[in-house]
């Protein structure tokens, strides 16, 4: 087994993953150790995402803990194949986070999302995203904002692409009215928000002021279902970068909170009629 220096958010995964069925089994790392014939520091590794692991050992690992959850195990063998994304492109070009967004969203099987501020990163036109590149701090150079449009853009695949996914995108009125780019670039981003929201596997729910006090507010957050429950994954927005989430209590927190903004939400259609009263007006 290799070692990595950085490993991906999805690499980390696996490996607290198989921690987490050592330890509801009750075992040790030297019992772990003991299974794969190595000394119980690369265990730790491994379970850390620092060391590879091939899917023979995920599988025998598995069977020793009496994980009789076979979709779960095929799962987590799946996790195990070496994989090159297209996101790997824009490694050491992008901030790792980035690519650990792309990478998370390759493998959802179904995303929901709330967004107070933003359009949600998926449905942005490249006019909306450049505007809010243009106004991080410290300013990004142009060569950057270029490379950040173009993985943007080819994030848009998941919902766009020939494997398109279900998505659900929940956005309150001030994001439909955050003027980046001016008033032209607005009315074209609400207008391509609307053409997305035609699309059999995109649902666009509007939340608007008049909701009032709501679950999560000031938060930007997206739930991704995996292969199966145990791999679902929330991502939450910083200032210092994305974080991942996948705790039972978080995943349970957040499945609630987006069930109850959806059910405050108008409903698809109200949600058109909304959003082009407001692109009327601009």
């Amino acid at each position: 087994m290799s070692t990595r220096r950085t490993p991906t958010e999805r690499q980390k995964r696996l490996g607290a993953e198989l921690r987490k069925l050592r330890t509801a089994a009750g075992f040790t790392t030297e019992y772990a150790a003991g299974l794969l014939g190595m000394d119980r520091t690369r265990v730790a590794n491994m379970e850390s995402g620092i060391r590879t692991i091939s899917a023979e050992r995920v599988r025998t690992l598995a069977t020793n803990y009496v994980c009789d959850d076979d979709a779960y195990v095929e799962a987590l063998v799946s996790m195990a194949q070496p994989e090159v994304g297209w996101w790997e492109r824009y490694r050491g070009s992008l901030p790792p986070g980035m690519l650990d967004i792309a990478e998370m969203e390759a493998h959802s099987v179904r995303m929901r999302g709330a967004n107070t501020v933003h359009i949600p990163g998926v449905l942005q036109t490249p006019e909306h995203a450049t505007a809010i590149f243009r106004v991080v701090v410290p300013k990004l150079p142009e060569h950057e904002v270029a490379l950040r449009l173009a993985h943007r853009a080819e994030r848009q695949q998941v919902i766009t692409g020939d494997n398109a996914i279900p998505y659900v995108a929940i956005i309150h009125e001030a994001a439909l009215r955050m003027q980046f780019g001016g008033r032209d670039v607005t009315r074209a981003q609400l207008e391509y928000l609307l053409a997305l929201s035609e699309r059999d596997n995109v649902t666009v729910l509007a939340l608007p002021f008049e909701c009032g006090a709501f679950p999560g507010a000031g938060q930007n957050a997206v739930y991704a279902e995996g292969r199966v429950p145990q791999l679902d994954t929330v991502q939450v927005d910083s200032l210092h970068g994305p974080a991942f989430l996948h705790s039972e209590g978080q995943l349970a927190k957040y499945r609630a909170q987006l069930d109850w903004l959806e059910e405050l939400a108008l409903s698809p259609e109200k949600s058109r009629d909304f959003i082009r009263e407001i692109a009327h007006h601009l």
